[in-house]
């Protein structure tokens, strides 16, 4: 069960507007797994934290593509969780 949790959750996703949800409505954003669910993220958090989850919203975000002198590349797509908990619960997230 614990290696389920560990490559579904890749990394914390901190930029300002997390950091502004985190101040305000009590939400964070994380990397997740290009195939996770909203159920299986939910989970995962909830036993890797010990936190209560109330709402997971998932978002699949599209690969740049980069153009050099010789050849045009696409980064891979992948996929950012906001993860808003119960009121009074907080997660310590560190960027690494």
């Amino acid at each position: 069960m614990k290696t389920e949790l560990y490559s579904i959750i890749k990394s914390p996703y901190l930029t300002e507007k997390v950091s502004t949800l985190m101040g305000e409505s009590n939400q964070y954003a994380f990397k997740v797994d290009i195939s996770a669910t909203k159920l299986q993220v939910k989970k995962a958090i909830e036993g890797y934290f010990s936190v209560d989850v109330e709402d997971v919203n998932i978002i699949k975000v599209k690969g740049k593509t980069k153009r050099s002198r010789y050849r045009i590349r696409k980064k891979s797509d992948w996929k950012k969780a906001y993860v808003r908990l119960a009121d009074g619960q907080s997660i310590e997230v560190t960027s690494e």
